[in-house]
């Protein structure tokens, strides 16, 4: 099982001194990636008063691929994974250009998350529709395996056209890993039809053993290798007990995960250098 780190992103500030000290120190303890979360914009609670969803324009978020662009210049082996990128409120091209130079520039680093997200503000902020992205993503995913193993691509879809084009230069990896986020019916099936890997944003319990065999059910009927869908867990800071720790990894071990991430977020640390301390009583554990 491979042991990453979730980037605080809402906590981590904006100077570049302190994002390139938490991923140095993230690859020097011996983490296996770095997991950012993406937004673009936030929504302004006071313009919408029943507005409840976990962020708003007061939390900051580091643009993931620009991110990663920084971090593979001040790193060597760590990956870098988006947990996700929201897929459909991007242009598919663009996304497949940027993924690619990302993997380029970094050595073939990239583990592209993706997911269609839950906020109606960032679409039309983006001038892409919101209620149709579930299955436009899914033209997504097809398209951007093209560009990444093709040098020139012809492609006629519902939502994307592209005549005889590609990218140069094309990623490391042909194709880029993209893993899933999501969890509803439809995100499951999209999952084991299309996808090398999930995120499940939930605790290593029984509602998650029994999604988990659902996916691999599903792979199954697919006619795919269950076994080849990886899963992420995650591992909650929480009161920084090791023994709690230990637990959840192991549990997330006994579910079948190949990954878990470490995650200090909304955990009421107040610096940078919380976060890394924070780092490195989780590695004695690793």
């Amino acid at each position: 099982m491979r042991v990453g780190v979730v980037f605080p992103q809402t906590e981590i500030g904006a100077d570049p001194y302190y994002i390139k000290d938490f991923a140095q120190a993230a690859e020097e303890l011996g983490f296996a990636h770095i997991l950012a979360y993406d937004h673009v914009v936030g929504a302004n609670p006071a313009s919408r008063p029943n507005w409840q969803a976990p962020y708003s324009h007061l939390d900051m978020f580091h643009e993931p691929l620009v991110l990663f662009g920084y971090l593979a210049g001040v790193t060597e082996r760590i990956e870098l994974c988006t947990g996700i990128v929201i897929l459909p409120q991007r242009q598919t091209v663009l996304v497949a250009k940027q993924a690619a130079s990302l993997d380029v520039l970094s050595g073939g680093r990239l583990r592209f998350g993706i997911g269609i997200g839950w906020n109606a503000v960032e679409y039309e902020a983006l001038g892409e529709e919101f209620n149709n992205r579930g299955r436009r993503s899914e033209e997504q995913i097809e398209l951007l395996r093209q560009m990444w193993t093709k040098p020139t691509v012809t492609f006629q879809g519902r939502w994307h056209k592209v005549t005889d084009a590609g990218i140069n230069p094309l990623p490391v990896q042909r194709p880029i890993p993209i893993w899933f986020g999501g969890s509803d019916e439809r995100a499951l099936r999209r999952l084991a039809r299309l996808g090398d890997g999930w995120f499940p944003l939930l605790g290593p319990d029984d509602k998650c053993r029994a999604m988990i065999d659902k996916v691999r059910s599903l792979a199954q009927e697919a006619g795919r290798d269950p076994q080849a869908i990886g899963i992420e867990g995650r591992v909650p800071y929480g009161q920084g007990s090791p023994e709690e720790w230990r637990a959840t990894m192991a549990a997330w071990q006994n579910l079948g995960a190949s990954h878990v991430s470490f995650n200090s977020m909304k955990a009421g640390l107040k610096s940078p250098s919380a976060h890394i301390e924070a780092l490195r009583q989780f590695a004695k554990l690793c």
